[in-house]
């Protein structure tokens, strides 16, 4: 079982959209997917028209128990992928983990326990630096970190990259990608050139700008059940299978 999580500092960056469309083709490729929707704006579970139970909660049980975890589990419409859907309560999160032992490896201590049902557990996280961040970071064995190729973004990029740096993390578990690039922009074109140049783990294959992926709100779907040979739908294939390959060259 590998895990993949979806993180970036900055909101608004097609890190939602990745994580959605990625565990659909995780899960037609035939794995067993389970997404986890880590943020409490919960986009992840509305485009997959999943909601939690009546009742159902993050609590301190949560993060102690498989059983409590498990039963937040739910099956969507397509085959090979389940989730567990956003709530409210995930904006305490943070607080029961500063109330738990070995506060940065609960989320992978409890993860690895519900490995034997799934080949991939991917986590759409929320965009902060918080104690949740910090066990994703500890959790994960790759983090897929959307870039667009602006300044302001590349900034963001290398204080995640000094963040890791300082706290001593595995750099080498961040696999930044290009998000909602515009190739007519000149300034998109020159940052990428830039970026590629200091960071060669950036993933060949970059998300264009689309309003494919917009419509992906009003669809709630991946994109490929509505736009299936668009090019935004072909990208998301195309970085899929990068990511793949990725995976199969960790032991």
């Amino acid at each position: 079982m590998k895990i993949v999580a979806c993180y970036s500092f900055k909101g608004g960056v097609g890190k939602t959209a990745a994580a959605v469309n990625l565990a659909y083709r995780a899960a037609q490729s035939g794995q067993r997917t389970l997404l986890i929707d880590l943020d409490p704006q919960g986009a992840s579970s509305f485009y997959f028209r999943v909601r939690p139970e009546a009742g159902s909660k993050w609590k301190k049980q949560t993060l102690e128990q498989t059983d409590a975890l498990m039963g937040q589990i739910r099956e969507s419409d397509y085959s090979n992928l389940d989730l567990i859907p956003a709530q409210r309560s995930l904006r305490n999160l943070d607080i029961l983990l500063k109330q738990t032992d070995s506060r940065e490896t609960v989320l992978r201590r409890l993860l690895k326990k519900i490995s034997q049902d799934y080949d991939l557990i991917l986590l759409d996280c929320p965009p902060s630096v918080s104690r949740l961040a910090e066990n994703i970071f500890v959790a994960a064995d790759l983090i897929l970190v959307p870039v667009i190729p602006t300044p302001l973004s590349e900034r963001t990029y290398d204080q995640l990259v000094r963040f890791f740096k300082d706290k001593d993390y595995d750099r080498k578990k961040l696999l930044p990608f290009f998000s909602m690039v515009d190739a007519r922009k000149q300034l998109h074109r020159d940052t990428a050139l830039g970026m590629r140049q200091r960071y060669k783990r950036i993933l060949r294959h970059a998300i264009p700008y689309s309003t494919d992926v917009e419509r992906m709100g009003v669809h709630r779907a991946p994109l490929d059940l509505f736009a299936r040979g668009r090019q935004a739908n072909r990208a998301y294939l195309a970085l899929w299978e990068e990511v793949e390959l990725q995976l199969e060259g960790i032991g």
